[in-house]
């Protein structure tokens, strides 16, 4: 356990000073993926009093092309805090990062608890646990020195890149598409950089929802009423320059935008 905190220590440590992470040291470096959590565990402890409240989860390595990307080939969990979820429009300093990115997402806000005792849970189950959903940017952030070598577990440890949000207006369950058919276009400064749909998420957002809940089940946590859970991107990550526009658009879902100036 020693190690565990001291690992979420530097974390913690490189992440307020926005100095990229180097490699942890051999006996603090996360030996799987079950210990990266435990250590995000630790982390989120210690970053508490600087990023406000836990309010949700971001899931990553959801969709083909972001497997590929990262080469992992399988669902990761970081954590939403209240001071890095914005509402559309927000104006964002550049410098608050190390490399900032954006992925093109849909979001969902609960309606209701998914307790740990409730497990297993499916997508059709959790689906009823949904109040809304919300087009999205999930602004990510490149925090290593060589993320490529970081390795997963240690990624995971470090909230797998997540450094906040931007929500477009909700759009209720009754009143959403059909999210295997919601085409989402990634738009920097009017260009499109990538696009993707619904179905490239694990073959449909709830079953990412289903995952993620099973997930923190197995940790004997649960999800909560007004909980924001982002699903996934459908697109390739884009690395930002100082000055870009970022326009999320989802077909049926709306648009949400912001500034990174």
């Amino acid at each position: 356990m020693d190690n565990i905190l001291a690992a979420a220590k530097i974390i913690a440590t490189a992440r307020r000073g926005r100095a990229p992470l180097a490699a942890l040291p051999p006996d603090m470096t996360p030996g799987d993926e079950a210990e990266g959590y435990r250590v995000q565990r630790a982390l989120h402890a210690l970053l508490l009093p600087q990023v406000g409240p836990l309010v949700g989860y971001k899931i990553g390595c959801t969709s083909p092309v972001m497997q590929q990307y990262l080469d992992i080939p399988h669902p990761c969990a970081g954590g939403v805090f209240a001071k890095g979820v914005h509402d559309s429009g927000a104006s964002l300093r550049f410098g608050d990062y190390v490399r900032v990115g954006v992925e093109c997402e849909i979001a969902v806000r609960l309606a209701r608890h998914l307790a740990p005792t409730e497990a297993p849970f499916t997508a059709e189950w959790v689906m009823e646990a949904i109040e809304a959903y919300h087009p999205a940017i999930e602004i990510v952030d490149d925090r290593y020195v060589k993320w490529e070598t970081a390795g997963a577990p240690t990624l995971v440890a470090d909230d797998f890149f997540a450094a906040g949000c931007v929500l477009g207006a909700p759009v209720s369950r009754s009143a959403a598409p059909d999210l295997l058919k919601v085409t989402g276009r990634a738009m920097i400064n009017g260009k499109e950089a990538g696009r993707g749909t619904g179905a490239d998420v694990l073959g449909h957002p709830h079953n990412a929802l289903a995952w993620l809940a099973n997930h923190l089940a197995a940790e004997g946590k649960g999800l909560h009423a007004g909980q924001i859970v982002l699903t996934g991107s459908l697109v390739k990550t884009v690395w930002l320059n100082a000055g870009d526009t970022v326009v999320m658009e989802l077909d049926g879902l709306g648009t949400v935008t912001a500034n990174f100036n």
